[in-house]
C-alpha cells in the first residue's frame, strides 16, 4: 500500500476510535499495532513488550508522580482561600481591582500544581463566588479565570513540560528554567489587559473591594503568602541553581506541602489517602498514555512516516516561520478534541523530524508547543477548561469561550512575541548553562 494511504488510513482510525470514546492509550496501542500489521511486520507482542519497558523506566519520568502528588496536597489544603487574603489587601487600589487576583493566584497555584484544570478548579472555587458578591463583571471575572488558568500548563514545575521532555529527550531541567520568562509574559499580558479594561469600564466595578488596603492589612496578606511562596521559591530556585535535579525538587516539594497542610491543619489521614490515590489515579493515566505514544512511534519508525513526512516538509521550502504557523493552526485544532498530554505524545513522533529539519531548536519548541495547547484548553467545543469553569458557573459553554476570547488572543500575542524574539525563551537556559 502507498505510504500516503497508509498514513490517511491510520489518521482515519485514530480519529474513529477517539470520536468513539476509546481512551487515548487504548487508542495509540490499537492504532500502533494496526501499523505494524500494515508494515508487514507481526511480531506485535515482542515489540509493545519492549517499548512500554523503555517507555516507563526513563528516570526523568520518576518527577512525574511527586510533582502531582504535591498539587494533590496542596489541593486540598486552604491554599486558595491563603492566596485570595494573601493579594486582596495589594490589589485593592489597582485599575482592575480584585479581578487580578484571578491572575496571580492562578500564577502562583499552577507554581505547585502543574495541572490546568486543577488550577482553574481550585482558584475558581474560591474567587468566583467572592468577586460576584462584590459586584465585579461576571463575564471578566470568568475571563480572567479561563485565561490564567492556563498558566498550570506552563508555569514550572509543568508536568506537560516533563512529558514534552521526555518525548523530545530535552532536559526537563532546562525546559523549567526555559518555561519562567514566558509565564511571566502571559501574566504580564494578562494583567495589563485587565488594568485597560478596569479603567475604561469603571461602572462594572465596585466602587470599594470590601478588603483593607492599608499597610498593616498588607502585611498580614504577606504572612499568609509566605509558605506558599516559600515552597515555590524554594524547589524552583534549587533547579535553578544546579542544587537538586527536577526529582530531587519534586520530592523536597512533596516533604514541604505535606509539612505545609500539617501546619495549616488540613492534613488527615482522609484527605493524605485522598491525595495519594489522586496522584497514581493521574501518574497511572500519564504512564499508559506515554507506553502508547511510545508503541506508535516505534510503528510509525517501522512503516518510515517521520521521516517521509520530514522529506516532504524539506521538499516544500517552508520557512521556520511559515512552519510555526501551520503547527499552530494544527495544534489549536487538536488541541480542540484532546487534552494537552495527549497532544503533545500524539504528534511529538511525527512533528520532531520536521522541526529539526527547520533547524528549530527544540527547547524553544517546547515551550511553543504549550502555549498553543495553552490556547487550546479555552477553544470550543472541547477545551477542557471552558467546561471546568462550566461546572463552576453554570453558565452556557459559549458565554465562558466568549468571556475567555480576549486571553485566547492574548496567548496568541505571546506566541509571536517568542517567535520573533525567541530569546525570551532561550536567554535563561542558555545564561545559567554558561554559569
Amino acid at each position: 500500500m502507498d505510504m500516503m494511504w497508509i498514513s490517511i488510513l491510520l489518521a482515519v482510525a485514530m480519529l474513529v476510535l477517539l470520536s468513539f470514546g476509546v481512551w487515548v492509550s487504548f487508542t495509540l496501542i490499537a492504532i500502533g499495532g494496526l501499523g505494524l500489521i500494515l508494515s508487514e511486520n507481526y511480531q506485535i507482542d515482542l515489540l509493545f513488550a519492549t517499548s512500554s519497558w523503555g517507555a516507563s523506566t526513563a528516570w526523568s519520568l520518576t518527577a512525574l508522580p511527586l510533582f502531582i502528588w504535591m498539587g494533590e496536597v496542596l489541593f486540598r489544603t486552604r491554599l486558595s482561600e491563603d492566596l485570595f487574603k494573601g493579594l486582596s489587601p495589594w490589589l485593592g487600589n489597582v485599575p482592575g481591582k480584585l479581578l487580578h487576583v484571578n491572575i496571580l493566584s492562578c500564577g502562583i497555584f499552577a507554581a505547585v500544581s502543574g495541572s490546568s484544570a486543577a488550577t482553574a478548579a481550585t482558584i475558581g472555587r474560591m474567587t468566583l463566588p467572592e468577586l460576584r458578591k462584590q459586584g465585579y463583571s461576571d463575564r471578566m471575572a470568568i475571563g480572567t479565570l479561563a485565561g490564567s488558568g492556563t498558566l498550570g500548563l506552563l508555569i514550572p514545575p509543568s508536568i506537560i513540560l516533563i512529558v514534552y521532555g521526555v518525548a523530545a529527550e530535552v532536559s526537563i531541567a532546562r525546559l523549567f528554567i526555559a518555561g519562567a520568562l514566558p509565564g511571566l509574559l502571559l501574566v504580564s499580558l494578562f494583567m495589563g489587559f485587565t488594568m485597560i479594561w478596569g479603567h475604561l469600564h469603571k461602572d462594572e466595578l465596585p466602587k470599594t473591594t470590601g478588603h483593607e488596603t492599608s499597610w498593616s492589612a498588607r502585611i498580614k496578606g504577606l504572612r499568609k503568602l509566605l509558605p506558599v511562596v516559600g515552597l515555590i521559591g524554594f524547589v524552583l530556585g534549587s533547579i535553578y541553581g544546579g542544587i537538586t535535579t527536577p526529582t530531587e525538587a519534586a520530592a523536597i516539594g512533596v516533604t514541604g506541602a505535606l509539612i505545609l497542610a500539617a501546619c495549616t491543619g488540613s492534613l488527615s489521614r482522609h484527605s493524605f489517602m485522598e491525595s495519594l490515590l489522586g496522584a497514581v489515579k493521574s501518574s497511572c493515566m500519564i504512564g499508559f498514555i506515554l507506553v502508547g505514544a511510545h508503541f506508535l512511534t516505534l510503528a510509525m519508525g517501522f512503516l518510515g512516516i517521520p521521516k517521509a513526512l520530514a522529506v516532504w516538509i524539506a521538499g516544500m521550502s517552508l520557512s521556520p516561520m511559515e512552519l510555526i504557523l501551520y503547527l499552530t493552526v494544527l495544534f489549536v485544532i487538536l488541541g480542540c478534541f484532546l487534552d494537552g498530554i495527549s497532544v503533545v505524545v500524539l504528534t511529538v513522533a511525527v512533528i520532531l523530524p520536521m522541526v529539526q529539519a527547520a533547524n528549530i531548536d527544540l527547547l524553544w519548541f517546547g515551550i511553543f508547543i504549550v502555549l498553543v495547547v495553552e490556547m487550546s484548553q479555552i477553544t470550543p467545543p472541547v477545551g477542557f477548561n471552558l467546561f471546568v469553569i462550566q461546572a463552576l458557573t453554570g453558565k452556557n459553554i459559549l458565554y465562558v469561550a466568549k468571556a475567555a476570547l480576549p486571553f485566547f488572543l492574548l496567548i496568541g500575542v505571546a506566541i509571536l512575541l517568542i517567535s520573533i524574539f525567541p530569546e525570551i525563551v532561550t536567554y535563561l537556559p542558555t545564561t545559567m548553562s554558561q554559569n
